[in-house]
Protein backbone atom coordinates (compact mmCIF):
# COMPACT_ATOMS: atom_id res chain seq x y z
CA UNK A 1 0.00 0.00 0.00
CA UNK A 2 2.90 2.52 1.12
CA UNK A 3 4.77 1.44 -2.12
CA UNK A 4 1.43 2.30 -4.25
CA UNK A 5 0.56 5.77 -2.76
CA UNK A 6 4.20 7.04 -3.29
CA UNK A 7 3.96 6.00 -6.45
CA UNK A 8 0.98 7.77 -6.99
CA UNK A 9 2.13 10.63 -5.25
CA UNK A 10 5.02 11.28 -7.54
CA UNK A 11 3.31 10.56 -10.47
CA UNK A 12 1.28 13.67 -10.08
CA UNK A 13 3.92 15.50 -9.00
CA UNK A 14 6.19 15.09 -11.97
CA UNK A 15 3.05 15.61 -13.48
CA UNK A 16 2.44 19.23 -12.02
CA UNK A 17 6.03 19.74 -12.93
CA UNK A 18 6.15 18.58 -16.64
CA UNK A 19 3.10 20.97 -16.92
CA UNK A 20 4.38 23.92 -15.96
CA UNK A 21 7.58 23.09 -17.60
CA UNK A 22 5.32 22.89 -21.32
CA UNK A 23 3.78 25.61 -20.49
CA UNK A 24 7.15 27.93 -20.07
CA UNK A 25 8.22 25.87 -23.36
CA UNK A 26 5.18 26.41 -24.80
CA UNK A 27 4.82 30.84 -24.36
CA UNK A 28 9.22 31.57 -23.84
CA UNK A 29 10.73 29.12 -25.93
CA UNK A 30 8.31 26.99 -28.59
CA UNK A 31 11.14 26.04 -30.86
CA UNK A 32 12.93 23.92 -27.84
CA UNK A 33 9.06 22.24 -27.15
CA UNK A 34 9.48 19.33 -29.42
CA UNK A 35 13.04 18.29 -27.91
CA UNK A 36 11.34 18.35 -24.50
CA UNK A 37 8.29 16.55 -24.91
CA UNK A 38 9.77 13.88 -27.12
CA UNK A 39 11.64 12.79 -24.36
CA UNK A 40 9.55 12.57 -21.41
CA UNK A 41 6.23 11.41 -23.36
CA UNK A 42 8.04 8.94 -24.97
CA UNK A 43 8.52 7.44 -21.42
CA UNK A 44 4.61 8.69 -19.56
CA UNK A 45 2.86 7.43 -22.87
CA UNK A 46 4.70 4.37 -24.59
CA UNK A 47 7.10 3.24 -22.29
CA UNK A 48 7.08 -0.25 -24.82
CA UNK A 49 9.56 -2.60 -23.96
CA UNK A 50 12.17 -3.18 -26.15
CA UNK A 51 12.43 -5.57 -28.66
CA UNK A 52 15.71 -6.47 -27.81
CA UNK A 53 14.45 -7.55 -24.40
CA UNK A 54 11.44 -9.43 -24.83
CA UNK A 55 10.13 -9.28 -28.30
CA UNK A 56 7.27 -11.34 -27.60
CA UNK A 57 6.32 -9.00 -24.68
CA UNK A 58 7.10 -5.56 -26.86
CA UNK A 59 4.72 -6.77 -29.23
CA UNK A 60 1.55 -7.50 -27.04
CA UNK A 61 1.86 -4.21 -25.64
CA UNK A 62 1.94 -2.33 -28.94
CA UNK A 63 -0.73 -4.24 -30.15
CA UNK A 64 -2.64 -2.47 -27.13
CA UNK A 65 -0.85 0.71 -26.42
CA UNK A 66 -1.15 1.54 -30.71
CA UNK A 67 -5.40 1.22 -29.46
CA UNK A 68 -5.32 -2.02 -32.63
CA UNK A 69 -6.87 -4.40 -30.18
CA UNK A 70 -7.35 -5.45 -26.82
CA UNK A 71 -8.48 -9.44 -25.40
CA UNK A 72 -12.18 -9.42 -25.00
CA UNK A 73 -13.63 -11.46 -22.19
CA UNK A 74 -15.10 -14.16 -24.13
CA UNK A 75 -12.24 -16.72 -24.39
CA UNK A 76 -9.95 -16.52 -27.05
CA UNK A 77 -11.24 -13.84 -28.75
CA UNK A 78 -10.25 -10.40 -29.55
CA UNK A 79 -11.97 -6.59 -30.17
CA UNK A 80 -10.13 -5.13 -33.10
CA UNK A 81 -10.42 -1.55 -32.08
CA UNK A 82 -11.49 1.12 -34.71
CA UNK A 83 -7.96 2.31 -35.54
CA UNK A 84 -6.62 -1.42 -35.76
CA UNK A 85 -10.24 -2.00 -37.92
CA UNK A 86 -9.01 1.11 -40.37
CA UNK A 87 -6.17 -0.62 -41.29
CA UNK A 88 -7.87 -4.17 -41.81
CA UNK A 89 -10.59 -2.14 -43.85
CA UNK A 90 -7.57 -0.81 -46.13
CA UNK A 91 -5.97 -4.02 -46.56
CA UNK A 92 -9.53 -5.57 -47.64
CA UNK A 93 -10.28 -2.73 -50.03
CA UNK A 94 -7.18 -3.22 -51.94
CA UNK A 95 -7.06 -6.71 -51.91
CA UNK A 96 -10.47 -7.17 -52.93
CA UNK A 97 -9.80 -5.26 -55.82
CA UNK A 98 -6.96 -7.20 -56.35
CA UNK A 99 -9.35 -10.08 -56.40
CA UNK A 100 -11.94 -8.77 -59.01
CA UNK A 101 -9.28 -7.81 -61.59
CA UNK A 102 -8.75 -11.53 -61.98
CA UNK A 103 -12.21 -12.37 -62.54
CA UNK A 104 -13.46 -12.86 -58.82
CA UNK A 105 -17.06 -12.22 -57.17
CA UNK A 106 -17.93 -11.73 -53.71
CA UNK A 107 -20.98 -14.18 -52.13
CA UNK A 108 -21.89 -14.93 -48.94
CA UNK A 109 -22.33 -18.33 -46.93
CA UNK A 110 -24.03 -19.47 -43.89
CA UNK A 111 -21.57 -19.17 -40.34
CA UNK A 112 -22.91 -22.66 -39.55
CA UNK A 113 -22.65 -26.01 -41.13
CA UNK A 114 -24.23 -29.33 -40.62
CA UNK A 115 -21.81 -31.94 -39.13
CA UNK A 116 -23.04 -34.46 -41.82
CA UNK A 117 -21.20 -32.25 -44.13
CA UNK A 118 -17.85 -31.68 -42.70
CA UNK A 119 -18.08 -36.20 -42.80
CA UNK A 120 -18.35 -36.14 -46.31
CA UNK A 121 -14.72 -35.35 -46.99
CA UNK A 122 -12.65 -37.74 -44.98
CA UNK A 123 -9.13 -35.83 -44.79
CA UNK A 124 -10.96 -32.34 -44.05
CA UNK A 125 -12.84 -33.03 -41.12
CA UNK A 126 -9.95 -35.10 -39.58
CA UNK A 127 -7.62 -31.88 -39.91
CA UNK A 128 -10.42 -29.68 -38.17
CA UNK A 129 -12.44 -31.89 -35.85
CA UNK A 130 -10.24 -30.70 -32.53
CA UNK A 131 -11.15 -27.19 -33.52
CA UNK A 132 -14.98 -26.90 -34.05
CA UNK A 133 -17.04 -25.31 -31.89
CA UNK A 134 -20.45 -27.45 -32.06
CA UNK A 135 -24.11 -26.09 -31.52
CA UNK A 136 -26.33 -28.22 -30.24
CA UNK A 137 -29.43 -26.27 -29.13
CA UNK A 138 -31.74 -23.38 -30.05
CA UNK A 139 -33.54 -22.35 -27.31
CA UNK A 140 -32.73 -20.98 -23.83
CA UNK A 141 -35.09 -20.62 -20.74
CA UNK A 142 -35.43 -19.05 -17.11
CA UNK A 143 -33.73 -20.97 -14.73
CA UNK A 144 -36.18 -22.33 -11.22
CA UNK A 145 -34.84 -19.35 -9.49
CA UNK A 146 -35.73 -16.61 -12.16
CA UNK A 147 -32.85 -15.05 -12.12
CA UNK A 148 -30.66 -16.50 -15.17
CA UNK A 149 -31.22 -18.87 -18.06
CA UNK A 150 -30.26 -21.97 -18.71
CA UNK A 151 -30.18 -24.12 -22.04
CA UNK A 152 -34.12 -25.92 -22.67
CA UNK A 153 -32.96 -29.57 -22.75
CA UNK A 154 -36.29 -29.51 -25.37
CA UNK A 155 -34.35 -27.66 -28.03
CA UNK A 156 -31.65 -29.78 -28.78
CA UNK A 157 -30.92 -29.82 -32.39
CA UNK A 158 -31.69 -32.92 -34.62
CA UNK A 159 -27.93 -32.25 -36.16
CA UNK A 160 -25.92 -30.84 -35.03
CA UNK A 161 -24.32 -27.26 -36.66
CA UNK A 162 -20.86 -26.71 -36.84
CA UNK A 163 -19.66 -22.64 -36.81
CA UNK A 164 -17.99 -22.30 -39.61
CA UNK A 165 -13.75 -22.95 -39.38
CA UNK A 166 -13.40 -22.53 -43.04
CA UNK A 167 -16.47 -23.03 -45.83
CA UNK A 168 -15.28 -25.40 -48.54
CA UNK A 169 -18.26 -27.88 -47.72
CA UNK A 170 -21.27 -25.32 -47.10
CA UNK A 171 -19.72 -23.99 -50.57
CA UNK A 172 -19.29 -27.22 -52.17
CA UNK A 173 -22.81 -28.66 -51.27
CA UNK A 174 -24.50 -25.64 -53.12
CA UNK A 175 -21.98 -25.44 -56.01
CA UNK A 176 -23.96 -28.60 -57.08
CA UNK A 177 -26.97 -26.49 -57.89
CA UNK A 178 -25.34 -23.98 -59.98
CA UNK A 179 -22.78 -25.68 -61.79
CA UNK A 180 -24.33 -28.18 -64.58
CA UNK A 181 -22.18 -27.56 -67.78
CA UNK A 182 -18.93 -26.89 -68.75
CA UNK A 183 -20.21 -23.72 -69.30
CA UNK A 184 -21.20 -22.86 -66.03
CA UNK A 185 -17.27 -23.24 -65.28
CA UNK A 186 -14.99 -21.45 -64.05
CA UNK A 187 -17.01 -20.25 -61.15
CA UNK A 188 -14.41 -17.89 -59.24
CA UNK A 189 -15.90 -17.15 -55.56
CA UNK A 190 -14.54 -15.13 -52.63
CA UNK A 191 -16.08 -14.32 -49.73
CA UNK A 192 -15.36 -11.85 -46.05
CA UNK A 193 -15.95 -13.14 -43.09
CA UNK A 194 -15.45 -14.34 -39.85
CA UNK A 195 -14.33 -18.11 -38.73
CA UNK A 196 -14.11 -20.43 -35.52
CA UNK A 197 -11.22 -22.42 -35.06
CA UNK A 198 -11.25 -23.26 -30.99
CA UNK A 199 -7.21 -22.22 -30.52
CA UNK A 200 -6.10 -23.09 -26.70
CA UNK A 201 -3.23 -20.51 -26.97
CA UNK A 202 -3.84 -17.35 -28.53
CA UNK A 203 -2.74 -14.11 -29.23
CA UNK A 204 -4.16 -11.14 -30.55
CA UNK A 205 -3.88 -11.12 -34.31
CA UNK A 206 -1.60 -13.93 -34.63
CA UNK A 207 -3.63 -16.68 -33.23
CA UNK A 208 -7.37 -16.42 -31.99
CA UNK A 209 -9.98 -18.42 -31.44
CA UNK A 210 -12.28 -16.18 -33.91
CA UNK A 211 -10.78 -14.20 -36.91
CA UNK A 212 -11.39 -12.30 -39.71
CA UNK A 213 -10.52 -13.44 -43.06
CA UNK A 214 -11.29 -13.85 -46.76
CA UNK A 215 -12.17 -17.41 -48.22
CA UNK A 216 -12.12 -18.20 -51.84
CA UNK A 217 -13.55 -20.95 -53.82
CA UNK A 218 -13.23 -21.84 -57.36
CA UNK A 219 -14.48 -24.71 -59.45
CA UNK A 220 -13.16 -25.52 -62.69
CA UNK A 221 -13.53 -27.45 -65.88
CA UNK A 222 -10.00 -29.12 -66.24
CA UNK A 223 -7.20 -30.00 -63.97
CA UNK A 224 -4.79 -27.41 -65.78
CA UNK A 225 -7.04 -24.65 -65.04
CA UNK A 226 -7.50 -24.92 -61.24
CA UNK A 227 -3.69 -25.45 -60.86
CA UNK A 228 -3.31 -22.38 -62.57
CA UNK A 229 -5.52 -20.40 -60.19
CA UNK A 230 -4.40 -21.64 -57.40
CA UNK A 231 -1.15 -20.54 -58.51
CA UNK A 232 -2.49 -17.31 -59.62
CA UNK A 233 -3.64 -16.67 -56.05
CA UNK A 234 -0.09 -17.28 -54.64
CA UNK A 235 1.01 -14.18 -56.71
CA UNK A 236 -1.80 -12.26 -55.71
CA UNK A 237 -0.83 -12.59 -52.30
CA UNK A 238 2.43 -12.18 -53.05
CA UNK A 239 2.56 -8.86 -54.37
CA UNK A 240 0.38 -7.53 -51.94
CA UNK A 241 2.67 -8.30 -49.35
CA UNK A 242 5.35 -6.98 -51.50
CA UNK A 243 3.60 -4.02 -53.01
CA UNK A 244 1.35 -2.96 -50.24
CA UNK A 245 2.02 -4.42 -46.89
CA UNK A 246 5.78 -3.56 -47.81
CA UNK A 247 6.24 -7.24 -46.34
CA UNK A 248 9.14 -9.33 -48.68
CA UNK A 249 7.81 -13.11 -49.18
CA UNK A 250 9.09 -16.45 -49.91
CA UNK A 251 6.73 -18.39 -52.21
CA UNK A 252 6.87 -22.00 -52.37
CA UNK A 253 4.74 -25.42 -51.73
CA UNK A 254 3.63 -27.14 -48.61
CA UNK A 255 5.50 -30.10 -47.60
CA UNK A 256 2.28 -33.27 -47.60
CA UNK A 257 2.45 -33.05 -44.06
CA UNK A 258 1.66 -29.47 -43.82
CA UNK A 259 -0.96 -29.09 -46.07
CA UNK A 260 -3.97 -27.85 -45.83
CA UNK A 261 -6.68 -30.76 -44.62
CA UNK A 262 -8.31 -32.33 -48.17
CA UNK A 263 -5.68 -30.72 -50.69
CA UNK A 264 -3.36 -32.25 -53.28
CA UNK A 265 -1.54 -28.56 -52.94
CA UNK A 266 -0.53 -26.10 -50.95
CA UNK A 267 1.40 -23.23 -52.16
CA UNK A 268 2.33 -20.65 -49.39
CA UNK A 269 3.97 -17.34 -48.74
CA UNK A 270 6.36 -16.79 -45.59
CA UNK A 271 7.56 -13.83 -44.02
CA UNK A 272 10.14 -13.18 -42.11
CA UNK A 273 9.89 -11.14 -38.77
CA UNK A 274 12.37 -8.77 -36.79
CA UNK A 275 13.25 -11.96 -34.29
CA UNK A 276 14.15 -14.42 -37.59
CA UNK A 277 10.60 -16.19 -36.81
CA UNK A 278 8.73 -17.55 -39.79
CA UNK A 279 4.89 -15.91 -40.61
CA UNK A 280 2.81 -17.98 -43.01
CA UNK A 281 1.25 -15.43 -44.62
CA UNK A 282 -0.92 -16.00 -46.99
CA UNK A 283 -2.08 -20.03 -48.37
CA UNK A 284 -3.30 -21.08 -51.69
CA UNK A 285 -5.13 -24.44 -52.40
CA UNK A 286 -5.32 -27.04 -54.97
CA UNK A 287 -7.70 -29.21 -54.41
CA UNK A 288 -8.13 -31.79 -57.29
CA UNK A 289 -11.54 -33.51 -57.16
CA UNK A 290 -12.07 -34.62 -53.89
CA UNK A 291 -14.80 -31.62 -52.83
CA UNK A 292 -16.29 -32.30 -56.39
CA UNK A 293 -16.42 -36.03 -55.49
CA UNK A 294 -17.36 -35.93 -52.05
CA UNK A 295 -20.52 -33.50 -52.61
CA UNK A 296 -21.17 -34.43 -56.00
CA UNK A 297 -20.65 -31.38 -58.25
CA UNK A 298 -20.63 -32.79 -61.77
CA UNK A 299 -20.79 -31.10 -65.30
CA UNK A 300 -20.87 -32.32 -68.67
CA UNK A 301 -17.69 -31.54 -70.27
CA UNK A 302 -17.32 -30.54 -73.82
CA UNK A 303 -17.50 -33.77 -75.05
CA UNK A 304 -20.74 -34.17 -73.19
CA UNK A 305 -19.72 -36.99 -70.45
CA UNK A 306 -20.01 -35.92 -67.02
CA UNK A 307 -17.06 -34.82 -64.93
CA UNK A 308 -16.46 -33.69 -61.10
CA UNK A 309 -15.07 -30.37 -60.87
CA UNK A 310 -11.86 -29.53 -60.11
CA UNK A 311 -11.43 -27.12 -57.07
CA UNK A 312 -8.92 -24.28 -54.99
CA UNK A 313 -9.73 -22.88 -52.37
CA UNK A 314 -7.39 -19.46 -50.68
CA UNK A 315 -7.43 -17.23 -48.16
CA UNK A 316 -5.86 -14.94 -45.63
CA UNK A 317 -6.53 -13.37 -42.31
CA UNK A 318 -6.28 -10.95 -39.37
CA UNK A 319 -3.12 -12.04 -39.37
CA UNK A 320 -1.63 -9.82 -41.48
CA UNK A 321 -1.45 -7.41 -39.46
CA UNK A 322 0.62 -9.24 -36.99
CA UNK A 323 2.65 -9.59 -40.08
CA UNK A 324 2.61 -5.64 -40.36
CA UNK A 325 3.35 -4.92 -37.06
CA UNK A 326 6.38 -7.55 -36.27
CA UNK A 327 8.41 -6.68 -39.74
CA UNK A 328 8.48 -2.99 -40.03
CA UNK A 329 7.55 -1.42 -36.15
CA UNK A 330 10.35 -0.62 -33.53
CA UNK A 331 10.78 0.51 -30.04
CA UNK A 332 8.89 4.01 -30.40
CA UNK A 333 5.93 2.14 -31.66
CA UNK A 334 4.36 1.17 -34.87
CA UNK A 335 5.52 1.81 -38.46
CA UNK A 336 3.25 1.69 -41.03
CA UNK A 337 4.08 1.70 -44.68
CA UNK A 338 1.76 4.54 -46.69
CA UNK A 339 -0.20 2.39 -48.47
CA UNK A 340 -1.80 1.06 -45.45
CA UNK A 341 -1.68 4.12 -42.72
CA UNK A 342 -5.49 5.27 -42.06
CA UNK A 343 -3.69 8.60 -41.38
CA UNK A 344 -0.54 8.93 -43.75
CA UNK A 345 -0.14 13.04 -42.71
CA UNK A 346 -1.33 14.77 -39.10
CA UNK A 347 -0.62 18.10 -39.21
CA UNK A 348 0.32 20.11 -35.81
CA UNK A 349 -0.01 23.38 -34.96
CA UNK A 350 2.45 24.68 -32.37
CA UNK A 351 0.18 28.18 -30.90
CA UNK A 352 0.20 30.31 -27.93
CA UNK A 353 -3.06 32.27 -28.22
CA UNK A 354 -6.31 31.49 -30.34
CA UNK A 355 -5.34 34.48 -32.59
CA UNK A 356 -2.87 32.42 -33.74
CA UNK A 357 -4.26 29.24 -33.49
CA UNK A 358 -6.88 31.26 -36.05
CA UNK A 359 -4.46 32.30 -38.23
CA UNK A 360 -2.20 28.39 -38.15
CA UNK A 361 -5.87 26.61 -38.91
CA UNK A 362 -6.30 28.52 -41.92
CA UNK A 363 -2.80 28.24 -43.54
CA UNK A 364 -2.40 24.75 -42.66
CA UNK A 365 -5.91 24.07 -43.57
CA UNK A 366 -4.94 24.76 -47.14
CA UNK A 367 -2.12 22.82 -47.36
CA UNK A 368 -4.48 20.06 -45.67
CA UNK A 369 -6.32 20.64 -48.73
CA UNK A 370 -3.86 20.42 -51.49
CA UNK A 371 -2.43 17.24 -49.76
CA UNK A 372 -5.87 15.35 -49.84
CA UNK A 373 -6.22 16.47 -54.12
CA UNK A 374 -3.17 14.50 -53.92
CA UNK A 375 -5.34 11.67 -52.48
CA UNK A 376 -3.35 11.56 -49.69
CA UNK A 377 -5.49 10.91 -45.82
CA UNK A 378 -4.45 14.03 -43.64
CA UNK A 379 -5.67 15.17 -40.05
CA UNK A 380 -4.73 18.34 -39.09
CA UNK A 381 -4.89 18.54 -35.42
CA UNK A 382 -6.12 21.02 -33.36
CA UNK A 383 -7.80 19.78 -30.39
CA UNK A 384 -6.77 22.28 -27.48
CA UNK A 385 -7.37 19.80 -24.87
CA UNK A 386 -4.12 17.79 -25.57
CA UNK A 387 -0.64 19.50 -25.51
CA UNK A 388 1.45 19.45 -28.64
CA UNK A 389 3.89 16.36 -26.53
CA UNK A 390 1.07 13.92 -26.17
CA UNK A 391 0.30 14.88 -30.10
CA UNK A 392 3.78 13.51 -30.72
CA UNK A 393 4.26 10.65 -28.82
CA UNK A 394 0.60 9.47 -29.71
CA UNK A 395 1.30 9.78 -33.64
CA UNK A 396 5.01 8.27 -33.45
CA UNK A 397 3.73 5.26 -31.57
CA UNK A 398 0.57 4.86 -34.04
CA UNK A 399 2.98 4.70 -36.95
CA UNK A 400 2.14 7.81 -38.75
CA UNK A 401 4.05 7.88 -41.64
CA UNK A 402 4.30 12.12 -41.96
CA UNK A 403 4.08 14.52 -39.40
CA UNK A 404 3.62 18.29 -40.05
CA UNK A 405 4.32 21.01 -37.36
CA UNK A 406 4.28 24.78 -38.04
CA UNK A 407 4.50 27.96 -35.00
CA UNK A 408 3.86 31.32 -35.62
CA UNK A 409 7.72 31.86 -36.35
CA UNK A 410 7.56 29.18 -38.95
CA UNK A 411 3.97 30.77 -40.35
CA UNK A 412 6.35 34.11 -40.51
CA UNK A 413 8.95 32.39 -42.10
CA UNK A 414 6.98 30.47 -44.70
CA UNK A 415 8.72 27.18 -43.80
CA UNK A 416 6.97 23.75 -41.90
CA UNK A 417 8.70 21.31 -39.99
CA UNK A 418 8.43 17.46 -41.56
CA UNK A 419 9.25 14.40 -39.68
CA UNK A 420 9.19 11.15 -41.08
CA UNK A 421 8.24 8.17 -38.76
CA UNK A 422 10.30 5.43 -40.47
CA UNK A 423 13.41 7.10 -39.81
CA UNK A 424 12.38 9.42 -36.92
CA UNK A 425 14.52 12.44 -39.46
CA UNK A 426 13.54 16.48 -39.34
CA UNK A 427 13.36 18.80 -42.04
CA UNK A 428 12.61 22.22 -42.40
CA UNK A 429 10.77 23.01 -45.34
CA UNK A 430 9.18 26.22 -47.73
CA UNK A 431 6.12 25.52 -47.87
CA UNK A 432 5.52 26.29 -51.09
CA UNK A 433 5.37 23.02 -52.99
CA UNK A 434 4.79 21.00 -49.64
CA UNK A 435 2.08 18.95 -50.79
CA UNK A 436 4.08 17.30 -53.81
CA UNK A 437 7.36 17.06 -51.47
CA UNK A 438 4.83 15.12 -48.74
CA UNK A 439 4.14 12.72 -51.93
CA UNK A 440 7.50 12.16 -52.98
CA UNK A 441 8.32 11.55 -49.37
CA UNK A 442 5.43 8.74 -48.67
CA UNK A 443 6.48 7.09 -52.30
CA UNK A 444 10.09 7.02 -50.83
CA UNK A 445 8.73 5.52 -47.57
CA UNK A 446 6.62 3.03 -49.08
CA UNK A 447 9.84 1.86 -50.92
CA UNK A 448 12.64 2.40 -48.29
CA UNK A 449 10.47 0.24 -45.76
CA UNK A 450 10.19 -3.07 -47.86
CA UNK A 451 13.53 -2.56 -48.63
CA UNK A 452 15.02 -2.34 -45.31
CA UNK A 453 13.04 -5.01 -44.79
CA UNK A 454 13.61 -7.15 -47.47
CA UNK A 455 17.52 -6.91 -46.69
CA UNK A 456 16.80 -7.92 -42.94
CA UNK A 457 15.37 -10.98 -44.58
CA UNK A 458 18.08 -11.61 -46.93
CA UNK A 459 20.94 -11.12 -44.36
CA UNK A 460 19.11 -13.83 -42.24
CA UNK A 461 18.90 -16.91 -45.01
CA UNK A 462 21.54 -19.05 -44.71
CA UNK A 463 22.66 -22.39 -46.82
CA UNK A 464 23.04 -25.31 -44.20
CA UNK A 465 24.11 -28.99 -44.73
CA UNK A 466 25.38 -29.95 -41.08
CA UNK A 467 22.77 -30.84 -38.75
CA UNK A 468 24.13 -29.96 -35.53
CA UNK A 469 25.68 -26.37 -36.94
CA UNK A 470 21.44 -25.96 -37.63
CA UNK A 471 20.81 -26.99 -34.23
CA UNK A 472 22.80 -24.39 -32.75
CA UNK A 473 21.92 -21.94 -35.11
CA UNK A 474 18.11 -22.22 -35.70
CA UNK A 475 17.38 -20.76 -32.12
CA UNK A 476 18.83 -17.44 -33.34
CA UNK A 477 16.15 -17.61 -36.21
CA UNK A 478 16.85 -17.13 -39.84
CA UNK A 479 15.63 -19.23 -42.88
CA UNK A 480 18.01 -21.66 -43.11
CA UNK A 481 17.85 -23.77 -46.63
CA UNK A 482 18.45 -27.26 -46.12
CA UNK A 483 18.26 -30.24 -48.15
CA UNK A 484 15.63 -32.55 -47.53
CA UNK A 485 15.15 -36.62 -47.98
CA UNK A 486 11.61 -35.93 -48.41
CA UNK A 487 10.51 -38.39 -45.86
CA UNK A 488 7.80 -37.59 -42.75
CA UNK A 489 10.05 -39.16 -40.45
CA UNK A 490 12.73 -36.55 -40.99
CA UNK A 491 10.49 -33.51 -41.19
CA UNK A 492 9.13 -34.89 -38.25
CA UNK A 493 12.53 -35.47 -36.19
CA UNK A 494 13.77 -31.41 -36.56
CA UNK A 495 10.50 -30.75 -35.88
CA UNK A 496 10.13 -32.64 -32.56
CA UNK A 497 14.53 -31.72 -31.96
CA UNK A 498 14.84 -28.39 -32.85
CA UNK A 499 11.24 -27.17 -33.12
CA UNK A 500 11.29 -25.39 -36.09
CA UNK A 501 9.17 -26.45 -39.49
CA UNK A 502 9.53 -27.27 -43.12
CA UNK A 503 7.48 -24.07 -44.22
CA UNK A 504 7.96 -24.93 -47.77
CA UNK A 505 10.07 -25.43 -50.99
CA UNK A 506 10.84 -22.27 -52.00
CA UNK A 507 10.23 -21.18 -55.72
CA UNK A 508 12.93 -18.40 -55.56
CA UNK A 509 16.08 -20.85 -55.54
CA UNK A 510 17.66 -23.56 -57.86
CA UNK A 511 17.07 -26.71 -57.12
CA UNK A 512 20.37 -29.16 -57.29
CA UNK A 513 20.29 -33.06 -55.50
CA UNK A 514 22.32 -33.35 -52.30
CA UNK A 515 22.05 -35.33 -49.21
CA UNK A 516 19.81 -35.04 -46.68
CA UNK A 517 21.57 -33.39 -43.53
CA UNK A 518 19.81 -35.37 -40.72
CA UNK A 519 19.47 -38.72 -42.51
CA UNK A 520 22.37 -38.57 -44.96
CA UNK A 521 20.14 -40.01 -47.48
CA UNK A 522 19.91 -38.39 -50.88
CA UNK A 523 18.07 -35.09 -51.14
CA UNK A 524 16.34 -34.28 -54.70
CA UNK A 525 15.65 -30.54 -53.20
CA UNK A 526 16.30 -27.83 -50.66
CA UNK A 527 13.84 -26.38 -48.03
CA UNK A 528 13.01 -23.48 -46.11
CA UNK A 529 13.02 -24.54 -42.56
CA UNK A 530 12.13 -22.09 -39.52
CA UNK A 531 10.86 -21.52 -36.50
CA UNK A 532 7.38 -19.70 -37.14
CA UNK A 533 4.04 -18.49 -35.42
Amino acid sequence: MCKSKHFLITTKQNWQIYSFILQYFTIFAPQNIKMFTKKIMAKELKNLTKRSENYSQWYNELVVKADLAEQSDVRGCMVIKPYGYAIWEKMQHKLDAMFKETGVQNAYFPLLIPKSFLSREAEHVEGFAKECAVVTHYRLKTNEAHDGVVVDPEARLEEELIIRPTSETIIWNTYKNWIHSYRDLPLLINQWANVMRWEMRTRLFLRTAEFLWQEGHTAHATREEAEERARMMLRVYADFAEKVMAVPVMQGVKSETERFAGALDTYTIEAMMQDGKALQSGTSHFLGQNFGRAFDVQFLNKDNQPEYAWATSWGVSTRLMGALIMTHSDDNGLVLPPALAPIQVVIVPIYKTEDELARLRERLGAIADELKELGISVKLDDNDQKRPGFKFADYELKGVPVRLVMGPRDMENGTIELMRRDTLEKETLSIEGIAQHVKNVLDDMQTAIFEKARKYRDEHIYECDDYEEFKSRIKDGGFFLCHWDGTAETEARIKEETQATIRCVPFAFEQTPGTDMVSGKPAKYRVLIARAY
